[in-house]
């Protein structure tokens, strides 16, 4: 396969068609370094050499009525997690300055839950209020399952950005949660948008999916038109359903990030959660197809420090991009 060009059909704001996505997914060790480089010929043409830092801050833990397959968190994991209601305000102040402190352009704090009650959008409203009138960050949100008039008391409070992800294929949905379906996450998404959001919206790699499920994937995202997205790699934490999977590979998860470029061209892609453990050795080299990251750790799970990253970025030659 000649990925050049492939980067030139996607430059041309074209689709690949299912047997090229094939090649990008089945890329040999030989091919891979031109992947990377027909990947990154996209990426550069979009972001240059900016890589941009996020930093997330888990508001609030557990107590969740889901029974996501994946997630430490959910109504049916056995994880050791602390679990606790959304944090005070004082935590979230401080953790937006760390966030800051970090590099970050974009501070992002979670709920867990199923969605947010009328108290709890107000709640956070009041926090992101009380932040953006002290840390000059932009604020992301995820809080789960959402309707537009709620996203509106978020835009009106200072969020710029909120996170709602898809997480595998129309197809493989049911396999990895049965509380609720892909179709509501497609409408919560297409709420953030009406309501005048940036959305952020990305999937999880590994969880038993074939390549025809990362490739709808990919395509579903183009379809939402969304604005960021974040390509997490299982980490299997012990105490969920998942607990013990190990189908990933570093090269496979480059394959799959250069694949999420060639589709979805002028998009953020960031490296999110499972990038150390995975990518291992390989993590500077996601950021040929990828423009930017988490630092400071996950959810629930340990990650690079923002310093460790800082020096990854810079041994690169890149640069931390602080634009919004």
């Amino acid at each position: 396969m000649d990925y050049e060009r492939l980067a030139e059909k996607s430059l041309q704001g074209l689709v690949l068609d299912r047997e090229e996505m094939r090649a990008v997914l089945d890329a040999s060790e030989n091919q891979l370094p031109e992947l990377l480089s027909a990947a990154f010929t996209v990426r550069h043409h979009y972001f240059g050499k900016r890589v941009q830092i996020h930093v997330l801050q888990n508001a609030k833990s557990g107590l969740c009525p889901e029974d996501c397959h994946y997630c430490s968190q959910s109504s049916i994991s056995k994880a050791p997690i602390d679990k606790y209601p959304l944090l005070p305000r004082e935590r979230l102040l401080e953790g937006a300055v760390k966030a800051k402190a970090a590099g970050a352009v974009r501070y992002c704090m979670v709920n867990s839950g199923r969605g947010p009650t009328q108290k709890e959008i107000e709640e956070l409203a009041e926090v992101v209020q009380e932040i953006k009138s002290n840390v000059p960050i932009n604020i992301c949100c995820s809080v789960g399952l959402m309707n537009e008039a709620k996203a509106k008391i978020l835009k009106e409070a200072g969020v710029e950005r909120v996170n709602h992800n898809l997480n595998t294929s129309r197809q493989y949905y049911s396999k990895i949660c049965t509380t609720h379906t892909y179709e509501e996450r497609v409408e919560t998404v297409n709420s953030v948008k009406s309501a005048g959001l940036s959305s952020c919206c990305g999937g999880i790699i590994g969880m038993g999916e074939t390549d025809d499920d990362i490739m709808s994937m990919a395509l579903a995202m183009r379809d939402l038109d969304v604005d960021s997205i974040p390509l997490n790699f299982l980490h299997p934490i012990t105490g969920t359903p998942l607990a013990g999977t190990n189908q990933l590979t570093p090269q496979r998860c480059l394959k799959v990030l250069s694949l999420f470029r060639f589709i979805n061209p002028s998009k953020e892609v960031r490296v999110g959660g499972g990038r150390e453990i995975n990518l291992r050795s390989l993590q500077p080299m996601s950021l040929y197809p990828a423009n930017s990251i988490f630092v400071n750790g996950y959810l629930t799970t340990p990650g690079q420090r923002a310093t460790e990253a800082h020096r990854m970025i810079e041994d690169l030659g890149f640069e931390i991009d602080e634009r919004s």
